[in-house]
């Protein structure tokens, strides 16, 4: 009878939204009909079966997986990649038997369902031999005089923290235990389930809601039961034979029970929870396929967003993680992921990046290359940059190239000559002897000009003078390059 009366308030409703009511809360669901004891049970099983979900847990783990992750070592000047089995083990295979990103894969998924990934460190001495992932829902994380330990397969193992790489989701206050996505957003995933079995029934009974019947109804719960049967068979019949009209018996009506589903916002509620599983992982909507707000301005924002307030924090978090139970606080050796494997997608704008860093001499050619997995070329280890950038007030002249003697001008200009005039003569005579004073003549000296021009051979210019030792002209000659 409750039930009755909350579908004939529903009519009076432009929405099935209470505005003092939000539309995630269980309020909602009960308006919807959904009360919280007959709610479906979430478990990972069947919130895979929610197609949010599924999106959010297989892209956040393959996405971080993908990204490329290598061991580097400071050194006093800068740093450079390490090698050996460091090196091999968190960029190709961490044991023998998993590849680096089915294993950094498996780890994540751990996060973004149950909660928590765990890793198991093998080492040899002092040397890091393996790395082997756990499974969380066997491990128990506690502590023992003070020191965190991890007791795998019922107290079979007991490994030390330091043995273990641990990333949970989200810490709970004890520091030991971790929330899992799943219980952090089981309201929103039991009505993504709930309203996807209504739609599954609603549809599967050919869009027939469920129907009440009024009328003389026959006496005794048999007699009952018959004419219940007629009346879905009736309906089933029409169903399957495509007919819009159902003959029912005189006297009698069907009224549908429930609601609508448009008028219940069917639609609207089911992208909402969409939205809902977004905001619970952090993720924009459009990756999980959510583009009715999609524009091409605000998808490409919502990809940068991906990288810097998520990808970029997860990456971090594991770094961390492995610097310090790898290598130790204070060691010069330390790994790191490389976001710029998340443009390997967008060719033209990966290129126009590596042409910059190589121009501004930021990488070499084969640096450059490198990135691209293509075998570096003989001279390509230099540094390079554009010889165009001079300092300011260095610029060259930009009507200097209009004038074909320009070149021998200024070699003119520059060349500076100096002429000492030889001491004069000192002769001892008496008054009467006439002398004359020396005749000096200065002669300009001749002046060769060679300009050697690629492709070209040789091009000789003299400079002609007058007799008045005056510049009048140039001569241009082309001789033999050898």
């Amino acid at each position: 009878m409750k039930f009755s009366v909350e579908v004939a308030r529903s009519e009076q409703r432009s929405s099935p939204e209470d505005p003092r009511v939000p539309i995630s809360a269980e309020n909602f669901l009960a308006y919807l009909g959904v009360q919280s004891a007959n709610l479906p049970v979430v478990t990972l099983d069947s919130a895979l079966s929610v197609p949010a979900f599924a999106a959010a847990v297989t892209f956040l783990p393959s996405t971080l997986a993908d990204l490329p992750l290598h061991a580097y070592r400071k050194k006093p000047k800068g740093v450079e990649k390490a090698k050996g089995t460091i090196q091999e083990i968190i960029n190709e295979a961490p044991n023998d038997e998993w590849t680096s990103f089915d294993w950094r894969k498996y780890h994540w998924h751990q996060v973004f369902t149950g909660g928590r990934g765990v890793s198991w460190i093998e080492r040899n001495g002092s040397e890091v031999a393996g790395i082997w992932p756990m499974d969380p829902s066997k491990t128990l994380v506690k502590r023992v005089n003070g020191r965190k330990i991890y007791e795998f397969d019922g107290k079979k193992v007991t490994y030390q923290a330091v043995d273990v790489i641990d990333t949970p989701f989200l810490l709970k206050k004890d520091q030991l235990g971790a929330y899992s996505p799943l219980i952090l957003g089981s309201k929103a995933l039991q009505l993504s389930l709930a309203m996807g079995d209504y739609a599954s029934n609603f549809f599967a009974g050919g869009g027939v809601p469920p129907l009440a019947l009024s009328g003389p109804l026959p006496a005794g719960p048999d007699a009952m039961k018959r004419a219940q049967t007629d009346v879905r068979r009736s309906i089933d019949a029409a169903n399957k034979n495509g007919e819009p009209v159902m003959p029912i018996p005189a006297g009698y009506t069907l009224s549908p029970v429930g609601i609508d589903p448009a008028k219940g916002q069917m639609t609207e509620a089911r992208l909402f929870q969409i939205q809902e599983i977004a905001r619970l992982f952090g993720l924009p909507p459009v990756f999980l396929q959510d583009l009715s707000r999609g524009t091409f301005a605000n998808v490409e924002q919502q990809d940068l967003y991906l990288v810097k307030h998520l990808v970029a924090q997860w990456a971090k978090a594991f770094e961390d993680e492995l610097n310090l139970k790898l290598f130790g606080r204070g060691s010069k050796f330390y790994v790191e992921h490389s976001l710029d494997g998340l443009m390997r997608g967008d060719f033209k704008t990966r290129m126009d990046g590596l042409a910059q860093g190589i121009q501004n001499a930021l990488l070499t050619p084969n640096e450059a290359r490198a990135l691209d997995n293509r075998e570096g070329l003989e001279g390509g280890n230099d540094l390079l940059i554009q010889g165009a950038t001079v300092p300011l007030g260095q610029q060259p002249d930009p009507n200097a190239g209009n004038d074909p003697n320009a070149d021998v001008a200024r070699a003119l200009e520059a060349l500076t000559v100096e002429v000492r005039a030889a001491p004069a003569p000192v002769i001892n005579v008496d008054a009467r002897t006439d002398v004359k004073p020396a005749d000096v003549r200065f002669t300009s000296p001749k002046i060769e000009v060679q300009n050697i021009m690629p492709k070209r051979g040789v091009t000789k210019k003299t400079a002609q003078f007058d007799d008045q030792d005056r510049l009048v002209g140039m001569i241009e000659e082309e001789v033999d390059d050898a």
